[in-house]
This record gives structure tokens, sequence and C-alpha cells, in this order.
């Protein structure tokens, strides 16, 4: 952990006006990559669950599987502060294990923060978290955990009643010691009117430019799984059709017998052979 960003780190530079660039890792080599470019937080998202484990929704990952992947990444990730994602069961089904729960990613894990989306009870789970000493990035606007309860994976804050409460729900977040809020598909407009309201930084998803910093998932943006692609997505490579390719000659060389070739093949000496061939007769 040594070396890391912290989140003083991340509050100076809102202060400077210096963007914040935050992405997701799930793996040891996903995580080096991603620490290596440069990012200032990575997060070891609960978008786990569609990326990689395959699961429909967010709500279905569990903390056996958010600590496994948070470890893998704790051992890759030098100089960028390392977030975990509490999952739904962690922090809304047992209310009374979040503060436990919120520990296990920094002693177990090695996480430096947790994330938690909005909820009904999330201000009195904050505070809990952020006086047992751990720091707390909030989550507002669409909250993939609960989506179902708000129409859906679609734009918030559209209205301005809407738009009004999760201005309150972002300050009430900062109020309650969050360091940071990630503000998820809501209009630009709003999202300028929030970072210009807090003194915490503004991390936006689908959220516009004004905020004071971008997350997206990293596989999204590599092009690497073929999923439900939202507007805010920007591609920047598509490893999907790279690996595909590379798979794909593999299993013909296999099948044609051109792989291995003599120059992946290991031998032994000649004489060894005869040796080995007599003593087999």
């Amino acid at each position: 952990m040594s070396g890391r960003k912290t989140k003083e780190d991340i509050l100076q530079k809102k202060e400077k006006g210096e963007k914040i660039i935050m992405l997701t890792a799930y793996d040891y080599p996903l995580g080096s990559l991603v620490d290596q470019a440069g990012v200032d937080i990575v997060l070891v998202g609960d978008s786990l669950a569609n990326v990689v484990l395959g699961l429909e929704r967010t709500k279905d990952v569990g903390m056996a599987e958010m600590i496994h992947h948070a470890k893998a990444v704790n051992r890759a990730v030098k100089q960028a502060m390392l977030v975990g994602d509490m999952p739904y069961e962690a922090y809304q089904e047992n209310i009374e294990a979040s503060v436990a729960n919120a520990g296990r990613f920094i002693e177990e894990a090695g996480c430096q923060a947790v994330k938690l989306e909005w909820f009904d009870q999330c201000l009195s789970v904050a505070k809990k978290i952020v006086q047992a000493g751990i720091p707390v990035m909030g989550h507002v606007g669409l909250t993939p955990q609960t989506a179902d309860r708000l129409g859906g994976l679609k734009v918030q804050g559209k209205d301005a009643q809407s738009a009004q409460q999760i201005l309150v729900n972002a300050k009430a977040l900062e109020a309650a010691g969050c360091f940071c809020v990630v503000l998820e598909c809501i209009p630009t407009e709003l999202a300028q009117m929030i970072t210009q309201e807090l003194s915490i930084p503004t991390i936006g998803i689908g959220a516009g430019v004004h905020c004071d910093g971008q997350v997206l998932v990293t596989h999204d943006l590599l092009g690497y799984v073929e999923l439900f692609q939202p507007k805010f997505t920007k591609k920047y490579a598509h490893l999907d059709g790279v690996i595909l390719t590379a798979l794909k000659e593999y299993c013909r060389e296999v099948k044609d017998g051109r792989f291995p070739d003599d120059d992946h093949s290991y031998h032994i000496n000649k004489e060894q052979l005869k040796t080995v061939k007599a003593r087999s007769l």
C-alpha cells in the first residue's frame, strides 16, 4: 500500500482543479495495467457480476466474490488508491454487518476505501463506516443495485423533483463524511450544479464533462465483452475481435497439426534418447 494515493490526494485534486481518473479492475493482470496507465483510483466494482461472472444484476454478486477479486487487484496496484465496491448483501441486506463488511475490504483485501450506493438507510451506514475510520465513497443518481426501484437502468434526475433529490442526497453524503461521490447517469447540468456545490470531488459516469473526475468500466472501454453498452460508454479499443481472431487461429493450427512447431517444442540429446530406448527394450 505504500506509495498509493490517499483520500487526501483525491481531495486535493479538486482543490487544484485537476481531473480525477478512475477505472475498474477485477484481477491481477488488468489491475496492473490500469495502475500503470496512471489512474488515480482503481475500483474493484460490483460490475464484476456482469463482465466477469456473467450474472444479470450487480445485486447478485456477494462478499465472497468481491473480497476474492479485490485481493487479486490489491497485489497489482502500486500507485493508485484502491476502492472496494460494497455488494448489496454487505450493507443493504444486512445493515448491522455493514461496518464489519467494510472492514473486510480494508483488512483482508487491502483496499483503502469502500463505495456505497444510495439507499434508504445509506446515511446512517455511511456515518458508521466513516466513524470506524474507513473512507467512504458515495454514489447517487442511477444506482444499479436497486435499479428495479428506479424504473430500470435509465437516466435519473430529468425532472425538477428527482433532480433536487439527487442534489440533496449528494450533499447529505458529504455531510455524513464521504470523501467523494459518484454521479451516475444524470443530466450534465445537474452534475455541474452538484460539483459546484460540493466541497468533495464528484466522479461522473454518464454525467457529463463538468464532474471533478470520470470513471468507466474498463472492459467496456476496451471492447472486451459484448454486453449492453450505455450511451456514455466510449470504446477505445475492440479487444473482443482481436482475442477471438487469435483464439480461432490457435484452433486451426492445432487441428492442422501446425502447433506446436519445432520452435515451440523441447528436445532431448540424441545419445540420451538412445539410452532411454535401449533401457525400454
